[in-house]
This record gives structure tokens, sequence and C-alpha cells, in this order.
């Protein structure tokens, strides 16, 4: 980890600006290499956190006028020394300078490499590193509030809060086992099962955030199922506000399924448009069928539209058998037409809550979306002093220490001995480790900062 990185930190696409980052113990002599600054000063005499103007040359031949932020160790995003050439943005310009940076001692930075220095350095933990590439892919403003709470460390504080308290019970029994004379283990015994039920409470609460962290930093996804001709293209078109899907009168359109990102109030919606249900004998059409089914099993949320302008049908039926036991909001659509199906008719058959809307006209569409904010979120999506669990990781060491700490609960309940507590006690320790990186293997931090950016 000691050698000097570069890669280009911009996209690699033609643009106003690019930037070349550079960071390691020889960053700012590589930078003096290649580097002639307006000034006639070498970049590695002038003062940290400065920003010089300059030319990056080759040989004698300028290569591109640039401005140049020196930022020297420790006080830098990887704790290293670190460079930054702001270019013209042309894909050539940055090829050439991040060329000629490798050329003159750098070498090319894996995917992720300056988060990863950062966080070996102790810039940041593992949970906050997580966060930078959380932050790069956020899809709505739920994601991004989420993903800067935890870069400041929201999650890794409330995890260091709870490993101090059990580390603190592990001293304690360790203490009484050691000095009998002065520490009664009863006592000891009774304040760790109190202690005990208040950290698994606080657990509880993080994983019960987990849910709805996951949902809205993924998006909740959301089948639209309904026989042909129902409207459900024309409904596609509606939330996404412009003619994503071909909506025409032959039923039988839609064969395939079209998965697209709706965004409202700060959540998204990952809405998969399927075909049609219906039974047929045409073979395309038939496997269209199966995966609108597939996409009803694999949704958080189904919207089931009804034509109202037609009787409710054998396929109406078979729909409303498959998403009985799923989160279903019924739409009645075309109620811009005469109605021949009503709302008690859905209803005889389906307890679910049911809207009437025009997808055509848009006419509904605001009442739809607080329903499913109800549905999810209560009305109210509630970030005030919430801290939400928005990794897999670290929901599934979070659900390993709540099983640890339900262990020390039942060998107390049991009366087992004290060494039976101190082992679980300690798993539960180093699970919650695992989220900020204090007991991972490398493969994993590998792992974690391969999904990276190159340059980040």
């Amino acid at each position: 980890m000691t050698d000097t990185i570069a890669a280009i930190a911009t996209a690699r696409t033609n643009s106003g600006i690019g930037i070349i980052r550079m960071s390691g113990e020889n960053a700012v002599e590589t930078a003096d290499r290649m580097i002639r600054l307006k000034s006639g000063k070498r970049l590695s005499d002038c003062s940290s956190h400065t920003v010089h103007y300059g030319f990056v040359t080759d040989a004698d031949h300028t290569v591109d006028e640039v401005m140049v932020l020196l930022m020297k160790a420790p006080k830098s995003y990887t704790r290293e020394d670190t460079v930054e050439i702001n270019c013209h943005g042309g894909t050539l310009v940055m090829e050439r300078i991040l060329e000629l940076a490798i050329r003159n001692g750098a070498r090319p930075a894996d995917p992720g490499e300056f988060t990863k220095r950062a966080f070996l350095n102790g810039r940041m933990d593992l949970a906050q590193a997580e966060s930078v590439i959380d932050l790069i892919n956020a899809q709505n403003d739920f994601a991004l509030r989420a993903s800067i709470d935890q870069l400041e460390g929201s999650v890794s504080e409330v995890i260091r809060k709870i490993r101090a308290e059990i580390l603190h019970e592990l001293a304690l029994i360790e203490a009484a086992l050691d000095d009998p004379e002065h520490y009664q283990l009863l006592d000891v015994t009774d304040e760790l099962s109190d202690k005990t039920d208040r950290i698994l409470k606080e657990i509880g609460r993080l994983l019960e955030n987990a849910r709805n962290g996951s949902v809205l930093k993924e998006g909740i996804r959301t089948a639209i199922v309904g026989r042909p001709n129902s409207g459900k293209s024309t409904l596609l078109n509606s939330l996404l506000g412009r003619e994503r899907a071909i909506v025409t009168d032959i039923a039988g359109t839609t064969r395939d399924i079209i998965e697209e990102q709706v965004r409202f109030n700060g959540i998204s919606l990952h809405v998969m448009d399927t075909a049609g249900i219906r039974s047929t004998e045409d073979a395309v059409e038939k496997i269209g069928v199966e995966k609108a089914m597939e996409s009803v099993e694999k949704s958080d949320l189904v919207l089931y539209v009804a034509d109202a302008s037609v009787p409710l049908d054998d396929d109406d039926r078979r729909i409303i058998k498959l998403i009985r036991n799923r989160n279903v909001i019924v739409l009645l659509n075309k109620s811009d037409l005469d109605c021949v199906t009503e709302e008690k008719d859905i209803c005889r058959l389906l307890n679910k809550e049911v809207f009437c809307i025009s997808a055509k006209y848009k006419e509904g569409i605001e009442k739809l979306f607080h329903a499913i904010e109800e549905m999810f979120f209560h009305g109210k999506i509630k970030m005030n002093d919430e801290v939400y669990i928005t990794n897999a990781r670290h929901k599934a060491a979070l659900l390993e220490a709540e099983n640890s700490l339900r262990l020390v609960q039942k060998s107390i309940s049991e009366g087992l001995p004290e060494d039976f507590y101190t082992i679980d006690l300690m798993n539960a320790y180093e699970q919650l480790g695992r989220v900020i990186g204090e007991a991972v293997e490398d493969d994993l931090v590998n792992e974690i900062f391969g999904k990276f950016c190159m340059g980040k």
C-alpha cells in the first residue's frame, strides 16, 4: 500500500473538466516530473491544500493547461500525499496525462483503491467506506440522504456504542471470576440480563429499519399485472410521464417485461410492466404470461389493473388467486368510461384497497402514490434521528449478533456456567465488528472495494 497510484477520477467521456488523481508517498515527486507551474516553483515546495496553475508537459511538449490541487498527508482523503490534476475533459487529454503519471512513477489504481487506502489508513471505517459507493449509486433522495448520514458515521456510532456495552459486560464477568470477594456473580448476571434486553431492543430497532432502508435504497419492486388490454402499459407511461411502452387496442401487445424506475416524494419504484395474464395457445405470449406470474413472486408490491368498462372474467379470477397473499393495490382503470365493474365487485373477491383511476388521463395517480407511502411507510418517511441499515452485509452481521445475544439470555435462564455467556457475548461483539471493519478478512475487504468505480 506504499505505491503511488493514479487514475482518472471523472467519467471517461468528453466533458468540461477532467480530474486525474494520484495518491502515495511519491505522488508529489511524480507530479513534479510532469507539471511545470506558472509560478516557477516545484509542487513539492508548495504548502498543502493549495491550488496552482501550470502545464502538463511531456519532455518539452505541452500536453494541457491545468489547475493542480495539492493535499499533503495526513490531511487528505487517503491520509497520503495526494495530487489532483484538473485538466480539460477530453478523453484523449485525460488518457495522455494518466499515461504520463504512470511513466513518471505511479501505477494504475485498482477499482476503489483510493477509498480502500482511506479505510486501511484509518480515515474512515468500513461502514463509512461502503457508504461512498452507495452515495455514488444513489437513485433517490432517501438513498442519497442515508448514504451521507452513514458517511458521517451514523451507523458506526450506534455499532460502536453497542460494542462498548458488550465489552463492559465481558469485563464484569471476567472480574467476577477473577475476584469473587469483591464481585458477586449473581449481581453481574442480573445486570447482564437487563443489559442484554436493552441491546436486543436496539438491534431489533435497527433490523426493523433495515427493511424500510433496503426498500427505500433499492426501490420498491412493483409488478403491474392484469389481463390483456386492461391498461397496464398506459399506467406505466402515466407513472413515468412519457411514452415508454407501446399502447394499442390489440390485446396481448406486451409480450415481455418492461422495467423502469419511477421516483416520487423521495421514493423509488422499480416498476415491471408485464404481459397480460390470460389463457392462450400462442407460444410467445405464453412465455410472457409465465414471466408475469414470476414477477409477482419477486415483487414487494403488486398493482393489479382491472378494466372497469368490462365485467370480471375467469382471467381476472385467476390473477386474484395469484396475488391474494401479496401487498396489493387494486386499480380499477378506465373510470372515464361507463363502468360495468365497480369497487364492490372487486372487494367480494379480494380484500384489498381499490382505487378508481384513468391511466389514460392520469386521474387518480396522486392517490396511488399516497397509498404506496401509507402501505410501506405509514404515510411518512421518517429521517430525523433514525439510523437506517441499507447494506445487506450489515443486516446479516446484526442478525448474527442478535442470535448470539439471545443465546446469552437462554444461558442465563437455564443457569449455565459463565463461560457460555462470554463465548456468545464475544461472538456478538465480533459480528458487530464486521460492520465497521474491525473483524473482517482481507478477501472480504477486496471484494467490497472491487465493486467501486475506478478513481474512487
